[in-house]
């Protein structure tokens, strides 16, 4: 899909929270400026999470707790970690995996071994000429979790 503005972005994190449940792994990939943070934003919308969801570059993680009885928002940058279960658990996070909703920028490559069904998203920016700030975004879910169409409905041009 290709999406032209930030906002068209955010209201795609939007409608992917409607999707999310506990336990859901998100594994995004793309550029620097490619829109990650600002698609996992829009995600922190929709769960009705507390906090400015902003990159964690320098954090690592943030916890963002939910408002409204849902799943709390794990969001991380993997671009230093080395990857896996042993490096998450590191992080001394004080919420459970398993109840929230985990985020993971930069995350191909390092944290596949937490599930085996995940979403992995990635942005591709400046399409071209005429549209250097559009983005494409692929998702592919992995495993019988997103072996619905419901990911293809939540995600289709309205």
């Amino acid at each position: 899909m290709v999406l032209g503005t930030a906002e068209e972005t955010r209201e795609l994190g939007r409608r992917l929270a409607a999707l999310l449940r506990p336990g859901d792994l998100v594994v995004l990939s793309g550029e620097l400026g490619a829109g990650k943070t600002t698609l996992t934003r829009g995600i922190g919308e929709g769960l009705g999470v507390r906090g400015a969801v902003t990159s964690p570059t320098f954090v690592i993680a943030r916890v963002h707790p939910s408002l409204t009885g849902g799943p709390a928002l794990v969001h991380v940058d993997a671009y230093r970690l080395g990857g896996g279960l042993d490096e998450m658990e590191d992080l001394d996070l004080d919420v459970s995996l398993t109840e929230s909703v985990v985020v993971v920028e930069w995350g191909e490559g390092k944290v596949e071994e937490l599930t085996d069904e995940r979403l992995h998203i990635t942005i591709h920016r400046g399409l071209g000429e005429d549209n250097d700030d559009g983005r494409q975004i692929v998702l592919t879910g992995v495993g019988p979790r997103w072996a619905g169409g419901e990911l293809a409905a939540a995600t289709a041009p309205r």
